[in-house]
Formats: C-alpha cells, sequence, structure tokens
C-alpha cells in the first residue's frame, strides 16, 4: 500500500509543497554556509606550516586555507612573474628581495594595527631588512650550512673548501642547493670574500671554481628529510642545507651532523607578505594574528625545527629545542655569516649566468 493513500488529495498537495520549501530551505542555508567559507591562498615552501595549527585556524574563522608550493626562491620568483603576483594572498617572502616585488606591485602594506600579535616579536627581526617594514610578519629564521655523514667521511667537515674541492669519497656524493644565491654565495664565502660581492674579479673568480666543482656534484636541489633520503641511504654523504632541514632528517640516522663552516653560512629570514591582488585581506590579518600567538607560534617552531622571531613563545619552548645550536646558533658561530642583500640588476644577470653554467 502506498504509503501517502490515507491523505487525502489536499493533504497530499499541502504535504508535497512542505517537503519542496524544505528542501529549497536546506540547499538555501546550505549554499549559504558554503559561501560563507572564505578561502585564504598562500604561496609557500611546501610543509613549511603546522597542519593542527592550519586546522584550528580554518575551524575558528570557518575558513579554508589553500597552499600552493614552490621548490626554490627561484621557482617562487618565476610563478610571481608568469602570474604578475595575482592568485594569491599570502606571499613567503626572504628578505633580500623585497625592493624587487615591490617594484613589481606584487606587495601591499600592512596596518600593524590589524595584527595585535605583533607585539610578540622581537624588533631586530622587524627592522632586519628595512623595505619589509610594514609590508611583512617575520614568520622563521634559521641558516644555511653543511649537513654530512660523519660516519663517511675520514675527518669532519669544517670548511666549504672541502665541498668545493671535495676528498675522493665526497666526489659525486654532494647534493648542492638549487639557488643561485646562495649557490653563488657560499662559492664567495669559500674564497674569503663576501657572499653579496658585486666585484666583477671575485665574480670570475666563483666562476671558474663553480665549473671546476661541477663533475663532483651529484645533483642540484633540496635534500628529502624522510626516512628513504639520500643522506640517511648514503648515497649522498654531504649536502648544503637548511639547518631546520638536517634536524629533521638527522631523526633518521644518528650519524648525520650539521655544521656552519668556519668561513660563515647564510642567515636567513622568511616573511609572510601581503599580497596586493589578495581578495581576502582581513582573513589574512587574521591568519597572521592567529600564527603569532605566543602557544602556536612555539608548537609550529617546534615541529619545523626553526627559530622563531616571536618572543613570547619562547616561554613555551621545550629547553630542548632553546638550547639546540643548530636552531640557536652562538653569536661565535655566526660570527662569519651573512644575510643576503639586495644586488644591482647587472649584478643579478652575471649571477643568472653562473648559476645556469653550473647547474644545467
Amino acid at each position: 500500500m502506498h504509503r501517502f493513500s490515507k491523505f487525502t488529495s489536499h493533504q497530499y498537495n499541502v504535504f508535497s509543497r512542505l517537503i519542496i520549501l524544505a528542501l529549497i530551505l536546506f540547499l538555501v542555508l546550505d549554499t549559504s554556509s558554503r559561501a560563507a567559507t572564505k578561502e585564504l591562498t598562500i604561496l609557500n615552501w611546501s610543509e613549511y606550516i603546522s597542519q593542527d595549527m592550519l586546522k584550528s585556524f580554518e575551524k575558528k574563522y570557518n575558513a579554508k586555507v589553500k597552499e600552493v608550493y614552490f621548490e626554490s626562491d627561484d621557482a617562487r620568483d618565476q610563478i610571481l612573474l608568469e602570474t604578475n603576483g595575482k592568485g594569491f594572498d599570502l606571499i613567503l617572502v626572504n628578505g633580500a628581495i623585497f625592493k624587487s616585488y615591490k617594484r613589481h606591485g606584487w606587495l601591499q602594506p600592512i596596518d600593524p594595527k590589524s595584527i595585535p600579535n605583533l607585539r610578540h616579536i622581537e624588533k631586530r627581526w622587524l627592522e632586519t631588512f628595512k623595505p619589509a617594514v610594514r609590508y611583512s610578519v617575520p614568520y622563521f629564521w634559521g641558516t644555511l650550512g653543511i649537513a654530512y655523514r660523519k660516519d663517511l667521511v675520514s675527518k669532519p667537515i669544517t670548511s666549504w673548501k672541502q665541498i668545493f674541492t671535495p676528498a675522493k669519497e665526497l666526489q659525486g656524493k654532494v647534493l648542492m642547493v638549487k639557488s643561485s644565491r646562495d649557490l653563488i654565495g657560499i662559492g664567495l664565502k669559500s674564497l674569503g670574500y663576501s657572499s653579496n660581492s658585486e666585484n666583477k674579479k671575485e665574480l670570475t673568480e666563483v666562476e671558474v671554481l663553480l665549473l671546476k666543482h661541477k663533475p663532483y656534484v651529484a645533483r642540484f636541489g633540496y635534500i628529502s628529510v624522510e626516512k628513504n633520503s639520500s643522506l640517511v641511504t648514503g648515497e649522498i654523504v654531504a649536502a648544503t642545507v637548511y639547518g631546520g632541514d638536517a634536524l629533521n632528517v638527522a631523526e633518521h640516522n644518528k650519524n648525520i651532523t650539521y655544521v656552519i663552516p668556519k668561513e660563515g653560512g647564510h642567515i636567513w629570514v622568511d616573511y609572510f607578505a601581503l599580497s596586493s591582488s589578495s581578495s581576502n585581506k582581513s582573513l589574512a590579518m587574521k591568519f597572521l594574528n592567529f600564527i603569532n600567538q605566543p602557544e602556536w607560534a612555539a608548537k609550529n617552531a617546534e615541529e619545523m625545527y626553526l627559530a622563531t622571531p616571536n618572543k613570547s613563545a619562547k616561554k613555551h619552548l621545550s629547553k630542548e629545542h632553546l638550547n639546540n645550536p643548530v636552531i640557536y646558533p652562538s653569536k661565535k658561530l655566526l660570527q662569519n655569516s651573512e644575510m643576503h642583500t639586495e644586488l644591482t640588476p647587472k649584478t643579478n644577470r652575471i649571477r643568472a649566468r653562473i648559476f645556469l653554467n653550473y647547474t644545467k
């Protein structure tokens, strides 16, 4: 028997209309709910932010965070050139590139009042790069040095020269970071020059050094931090890496150690900058404020094995994290290290040619 046979025709019609109205109301409410969920798009390194923190942010603000990844600073620059800086709300930027990005019109100023948690950031990191002031929020800082297998070398690695003029045990087993500023910078450091040199003679010398070194390089890129990493298996014996990556991969092999060479390494600072094309500026400001809550900043730093510029987060960090010399190197360890500075267009062209000849 049909379940509605006991209804009159009129009752049936009324009931049907109520069902239809309920369905329409459901669809309208569902559509409104989905419309209320805003999306924040971030151009970022992969695996460079706590997923727990992202999920908590999404839940609190009924938002969806979408990440677009780049594999190197050069690749990020290319993405922005191809898109004219459009399609992103926040961009992960390193300090030396701000002037260039501002000239392209890719960034817009940030109102400090919209990010109350800026009060937790150490002043020195807010002012490290003048062009970054009012255009970004410091995210992490760290160093670039050498990670190597101490059980596979005859003596400890303490110098860039041991990478560029490698012993037999290192030949063909060295991984070099695929970044023009970093590669040429450390080449210059190995020769006793500033990593920011614009001297034509010094750049010629480093080009000769790099081309002689090329046959000894296993590959150019970034070391995997997984348990099957080539540094873990021994396929790679030494690699130029960021300190946080070195600590991550060392979890899988106790023989992996990290050193800032005696000539000095590279001190880097990463920032989140607001894209001029952002369609969700308010949500972007909420995000920057959220990740700088001291508890979250600490959790994020612990997960990434990196140093946070958030001074209030330190009371939430473990002693193990705070006392790790790879994460927080001493002044003595950093005394010969440098930060990248902006270079002239002419120097950038010379360096681009050197980089291409070295890595192709």
